[in-house]
């Protein structure tokens, strides 16, 4: 077998060597063994060179640095030691890189993440360009894993305790900016010249010129000139002293640690087992030395390499890796139209969000239209206090969101809408109004205009009844707020384009969503599998369970809100009304209680009426005691086991799911969970309905389905397609 190709090269200038990154064939540079062990030639080479004093170690990508491990070689891991191995295999790789005899810098240019930053972190040096394309992070916890090439113990040498836990616990991203400002960076420039000083601090470095000075958890000084003295003398703010203080003695940072353990809890209710472990190992390292750290991280990252958990973690991974090469149609070589603007029917907080992320992501001119001049101003005050609150976070300059927002105009007519290449239609839920609006439309737009309702629950079919040209009409479901929610459901119907499609696949993928394509039909895939677990909630209700309890059940389950909550975000009115359009379309299976149109009656639509399940008049959450007047068993609430809660309610989610699997609305069961798990936060620890049923086993989820319908009834009618699986031994992923 012939060799690889390497994934390095180098060429040495003025004395420094320039050691580029740039793996043949590859669209990034990722890491494996095999990369390590070319790294460790390259190294040797340099060393030997007597022209090189010193090290540039930069990527031949165009906008990414190295983002991190091959995730395919981590799949193959077999055993906890196996990974363990691998993880002490990079440790001494970046061990070797961090004793190297001759300074390195690294010149970090696009995303520099989990392996790449650990890499990063061995040199003597580094330099990032400022292009909002470079970002640096440790996300292994979002795959279920943790830094396992010494990044627990280097990230927290070098900014703190503090910082370092809220870098790798959350396996957020810092821009170069803010990177500096923790000190992860030592100095930020512009991209055109980032290798030019680059080249120039190894040079200093290796005459000793340029000696940076760190402290932990306290702001840094490197090429600025200023001292030590000049640092402590120039600190006017005591928090980092105080930080530091807390992490250098035991008791200190007992507190610090159990304050984080606290927190963390709180949020992963224990189901990710990867931040436990990067909290201990962190805490270790600083405790017993960083050898002894290093052993630990080792251990912890093989014993998740080969959980259960990261196994799910990193199949979601692969799924969405997956559908962003996806076009949404059966044949791939159908390619999307441009589009170059969009027009929007509607500038609520679904249109207004549309609208922002058209623009802020995007970076397209979008034309909202309203129905009055005071409808249309207030689009636009939406839409604009979306910007403000990114420039109040720091992720956008205020000049980029002045320029973002001179692409989001307002109307009150169809004026604008001739140019338009996509109508986006997001008005409230009435067919009357969508099909009127749409014949209003065709009459201005271009023939070959998109017009997409972004309706949660009716069927496009019925809307497209009203175009002179059904083959461009196709429904886009945002989620609320869409600024926030990553998922796009796409729904087609069997007059739609391929090409239609296509272009509103590319379009959401470009306005940074998740997309999913699904087959019309009524609920389409996500209102459909959120009605059944929205209804039993509500069945749970009537039976006499606390309302708090019933949320706490399913928190605990995974869910990141309850059912009850859920009912009161999205509004009373509205799950009523959609809950109505499932009965008439599937029957007695998805009939909500009577009591839902008893709390619309006494005006409880939820958080937006101020008037709920909740109260909504306070800081603090709690029941709205009088809500109970209005439910079967009123204040008498029983004790419900909150196992049995979850069951109930994640059933029926699930069995709908396969439902629609097994009636074609549904592409794949891979679409299926992404559409669970982005769009209604189905646990993604879990890997989304068709992972659990594999894992439960359909024979047994069957079982419990049979038991719940003997007790409850048609709401447990077993979708035909778990029964085939069950009798047949097979699972819904192969």
């Amino acid at each position: 077998m012939a060799p690889q190709p390497s994934c390095f090269s180098t060429r040495v200038e003025g004395g420094v060597a320039v050691l580029t990154f740039d793996a043949p064939g590859e669209p990034v540079n990722t890491l494996s063994p095999e990369v390590g062990d070319q790294f460790e030639v390259e190294l040797r080479k340099v060393e030997l060179d007597a022209a090189a004093k010193a090290v540039v170690f930069v990527s031949g990508k165009k906008d990414s640095f190295v983002a991190g491990a091959k995730i395919d070689f981590l799949s193959t891991v077999k055993t906890a030691a196996e990974g363990a191995d691998i993880s002490r295999r990079a440790q001494q790789g970046f061990d070797r890189l961090d004793g190297y005899p001759k300074p390195v810098v690294a010149a970090i240019h696009g995303a520099c993440l989990g392996g790449g930053l650990e890499w990063v972190l061995a040199c003597d040096y580094r330099i990032a360009s400022d292009s909002p394309k470079t970002s640096l992070g440790l996300p292994e916890t979002q795959l279920g894993l943790i830094p396992g090439a010494g990044g627990t113990q280097r990230l927290p040498a070098l900014v703190g305790a503090q910082e370092a836990l809220d870098l790798i616990l959350t396996g957020k991203a810092l821009k170069a900016k803010k990177a500096l400002k923790l000190g992860v960076v030592d100095e930020v420039v512009p991209a055109p010249i980032l290798l030019e000083v680059a080249r120039r601090r190894a040079a200093e470095l290796a005459a000793g010129e340029l000696k940076p000075v760190r402290l932990r958890g306290l702001p840094r000084a490197a090429a600025t000139g200023k001292g030590l003295g000049d640092i402590l003398r120039g600190l006017a703010d005591r928090q980092a002293w105080a930080e530091l203080a807390l992490e250098e003695n035991p008791l200190g940072r007992k507190v610090l640690f159990d304050q984080a353990k606290k927190q963390l809890l709180k949020k992963t209710r224990g189901k990710y087992p990867a931040q436990e472990k990067a909290l201990e190992v962190i805490r270790f390292g600083l405790e017993k030395g960083q050898k002894a750290g290093l052993e630990a991280e080792a251990k912890a990252f093989g014993e998740l390499v080969v959980s259960d958990v990261s196994r799910r973690l990193v199949e979601i991974f692969h799924a969405t890796t997956a559908l962003k090469k996806d076009n949404g149609t059966a044949d791939p070589l159908v390619k999307a139209r441009p589009v170059k603007k969009v027009a929007i029917l509607g500038g609520g907080l679904m249109g207004g969000g549309i609208a922002y992320v058209t623009a802020a992501t995007w970076g397209v001119p979008s034309r909202i239209k309203e129905r009055d001049d005071e409808s249309a101003a207030r689009a636009l005050k939406h839409v604009r206090g979306l910007f403000d609150e990114r420039t109040r976070r720091r992720s956008m300059t205020a000049r980029e969101a002045d320029a973002a927002m001179a692409l989001v105009t307002a109307t009150t007519d169809y004026s604008g809408f001739k140019t338009a290449d996509l109508v986006v239609e997001a008005v409230f839920e009435d067919l009357k109004l969508k099909r009127q609006l749409l014949a209003e439309v065709e009459k201005v737009v271009r023939p070959d205009c998109i017009f997409a309702s972004n309706t949660s629950s009716l069927p496009i079919t019925q809307i497209a009844e009203a175009s002179r040209r059904p083959e461009t009409v196709i429904g886009m479901h945002y989620f609320s707020p869409v600024n926030k929610m990553p998922l796009l459901e796409i729904i087609t119907h069997k007059g739609t384009a391929d090409w239609v499609t296509a272009t509103c696949v590319e379009a959401g993928k470009k306005q940074g969503k998740t997309v999913i394509v699904v087959n019309d039909g009524v609920g389409f895939y996500t209102s459909r599998i959120l009605a059944p677990y929205l209804n039993e909630a509500a069945y749970l209700m009537g039976e006499g369970a606390g309302l708090a309890e019933i949320d706490q059940a399913m928190v605990e389950f995974g869910f990141p809100v309850g059912p009850v909550t859920l009912l009161d975000e999205v509004g009373i009115d509205v799950a009523a009304k959609v809950g109505k359009i499932m009965h008439e379309a599937f029957g007695d299976r998805l009939a909500a209680p009577e009591t839902t149109a008893k709390l619309v009656a006494d005006g409880r639509l939820g958080r937006k009426a101020k008037k709920g399940f909740y109260t909504y008049d306070g800081k603090t959450k709690q029941v709205d005691e009088t809500v109970y007047a209005l439910l079967p068993h009123g204040k008498d609430r029983k004790r419900v086991d909150a196992a049995e809660v979850a069951e109930r309610c994640v059933l029926p989610f699930v069995n709908e799911a396969i439902r629609c699997l097994g009636e074609g609305v549904l592409r794949s069961a891979r679409d299926g969970d992404i559409g669970a798990i982005f769009g209604l936060g189905f646990p993604p620890f879990l890997g989304g309905p068709f992972r659990y049923a594999d894992s439960v086993g359909p024979a047994k989820l069957l079982e419990r389905m049979e038991q719940y319908r003997k007790k409850h009834g048609a709401r447990f009618e077993p979708a035909p397609r778990l029964v085939e699986l069950a009798k047949s031994g097979k699972r819904f992923h192969g």
